[in-house]
């Protein structure tokens, strides 16, 4: 038996809304996401809190969220929609 389909796995990765690190414990990653940082997640960002006119920067956390995706794919020799084209 030969194999015909060679699904690829991916992994997108992304990063939740940076906000201030004490309220980030509850922060949840989107559906179908893993939550891959603990407690209050990674303090790499800086979030703007807007007071009257002026802007003001704050040091902040976010965390780090990884979904896994299978991509259909054809072995190599192989192609069309059902993989049987040789």
């Amino acid at each position: 038996q030969v194999k015909k389909q060679c699904d690829q796995k991916l992994l997108i990765r992304m990063k939740t809304k940076c906000v201030p690190c004490s309220l980030n414990l509850d922060t949840q990653c989107p559906a179908g996401y893993t939550k891959i940082t603990n407690g209050t997640g990674t303090p790499d960002c800086r979030y703007y809190l807007e007071i009257k006119t002026l802007t003001l920067s704050f040091p902040g956390c976010r965390h780090r969220c990884v979904k896994e995706f299978e991509q259909p794919e054809c072995c190599q020799g192989h192609w069309g929609p059902d993989c049987m084209g040789k």
